[in-house]
């Protein structure tokens, strides 16, 4: 019997431990907010200077690409020589 209450209380502690942590958890999220909506600008000029920097990177993988496509394709000549022989 005594087995049974302690796991009981164990259980219902863990429970409201749970249900506290949780509901902690959405308190927090629901006043927190982000800085970058209050000021349009900001966020404007963020989202651009982000853009950027995707252009960059973009760009960066196109002359990786270009360089892949141009060593296949000697790659392949290559190949097609040694066959014809």
């Amino acid at each position: 019997m005594l087995r049974k209450l302690t796991a009981l209380l164990l259980v219902g502690a863990a429970c409201a431990a749970f249900m506290l942590g949780f509901f902690g958890k959405l308190s927090v999220a629901q006043t927190r907010t982000p800085a970058t909506l209050a000021n349009p600008l900001e966020q404007r000029a963020e989202m651009i200077q982000e853009l950027r920097a995707i252009r960059a990177l973009l760009r960066e993988q196109n002359d990786l690409i270009r360089e892949q496509v141009q060593l296949l394709r000697k790659l392949a000549a290559a190949e097609a020589k040694d066959t014809t022989k």
